[in-house]
């Protein structure tokens, strides 16, 4: 049987580090096309040697004027796009402050990178999913949410309200486009042993948390249900 990520066109924000490294490496192996982008060059450099035939890009998509390049040198790498997922965030400084103790700048960071980032990129990208969608191809944007946004945590509330913001931003999008065939997907990953999380709660036991590959597979697992529902439904 055939893997439903063969020969698909997909492109990861934030995918140097923890989940986004494991969805590089997973899905390279099942043998998508793969561009990611990272803010750190020699990052990028080492995660594209360690998985050949993915395409490294330098960008920060919590910077506006960096947004066309990236979604141009994804489609210019790629020759489409048919899976975006959304993984780049920002955690906020650390210790985690209380949110009237948050700097406006900081929270304005976290919401650039993990709301108005994916809003721009998507934007950007839509007219070439939308393009996937119209070839039957099953286009999905998955963007990555947490438990945060759902649950009010004290000392969470940079990150907590932007991902708020981009769970519910997604189910819109999802209303929108369905006509179109694009789908919108917003899902928690869990708690992982990832450096973001190392940084948020430093005495926590590794043991206790997820791998990184383990929500990457399940991630892949919920897209490629989407792809074969609307491949079924293209026939």
């Amino acid at each position: 049987m055939t893997d439903p990520f063969s020969g698909l066109r997909v492109a990861i924000t934030g995918g140097t580090s923890g989940l986004g490294r494991a969805l590089v490496r997973e899905l390279v192996n099942r043998g998508a096309r793969v561009a990611f982008v990272a803010r750190t060059r020699e990052r990028v450099e080492q995660v594209a040697r360690e998985n050949p035939g993915a395409h490294g890009i330098v960008g920060d998509v919590s910077v506006k004027d960096d947004i066309y390049p990236i979604a141009i040198q994804i489609t210019g790498e790629l020759g489409g796009l048919d899976v975006l997922i959304n993984n780049a965030s920002d955690l906020g400084p650390t210790p985690l402050p209380m949110l009237s103790d948050t700097e406006c700048e900081d929270l304005e960071h976290v919401f650039a990178t993990n709301v108005f980032g994916p809003f721009r990129l998507t934007k950007a990208l839509m007219g070439a999913l939308a393009a996937s969608a119209r070839e039957g191809r099953g286009a999905v944007v998955l963007n990555v949410s947490s438990d945060a946004a759902i649950n009010a945590y004290p000392g969470w509330g940079s990150y907590g309200s932007s991902k708020a913001a981009l769970h519910h931003m997604s189910r819109i999008w999802n209303e929108e486009h369905a006509a179109e065939g694009v789908r919108f997907l917003s899902l928690d990953p869990g708690d992982m042993d990832t450096p973001m999380h190392a940084a948020a709660i430093p005495d926590a036991d590794p043991a206790t948390l997820k791998r990184p590959e383990q929500s990457a597979h399940e991630f892949l697992e919920a897209i490629a249900a989407e792809i074969t529902v609307e491949s079924y439904v293209s026939r």
